[in-house]
């Protein structure tokens, strides 16, 4: 089921329960997971693309093996706010995920997400060598924690 917004993702969640998190490059998806609280993201691994077919299964498979409730999709809009053909893309697939599996799905705007992740690993000093290495999870990993932020506020009365 693909949430047309995250409070009918919030709405779709059980009250407990882990989230992953994807950063759908064209090469890699970074994939990163939350806690059963929903208030921590961890950046997990980084999944090398092949067909959808097999990208699909080994998602499916950390999925079920993590207990996840849903998923959230990085939405790499413009600066300008719009959308161009990397968000067609990452729609396309979600649809294509949602056909597999009954968990929501939802969008979270990814801007400035690498950028965020590509400063923190400056600054704990990581050699270029490992930050190519753990971009792409490391990003998933601000894209879910933007996400779980947005969800801790909608829980609060």
């Amino acid at each position: 089921m693909i949430c047309a917004t995250i409070e009918e993702f919030a709405a779709a969640l059980p009250a407990f329960g882990a989230v992953g998190g994807l950063d759908l490059g064209t090469k890699t998806i970074g994939v990163a997971v939350s806690d059963s609280m929903r208030s921590v993201a961890t950046p997990l691994r980084t999944i090398r693309r092949s067909k959808f077919t097999a990208d699909a299964q080994e998602l499916l498979a950390l999925m079920q093996e993590r207990g996840l409730t849903g998923l959230v999709l990085g939405l790499p809009m413009n600066m300008d706010g719009s959308e161009g053909p990397r968000c067609q893309s990452t729609r396309a697939f979600a649809r294509n995920l949602e056909r597999l599996t009954p968990l929501p799905i939802a969008f979270w705007d990814e801007r400035l997400s690498t950028v965020a992740a590509e400063r923190a690993m400056l600054e704990a000093d990581m050699s270029r060598k490992r930050r190519a290495e753990v971009i792409d999870h490391v990003a998933a990993g601000f894209i879910l924690q933007g996400a779980l932020d947005r969800l801790g506020y909608l829980r609060t009365p």
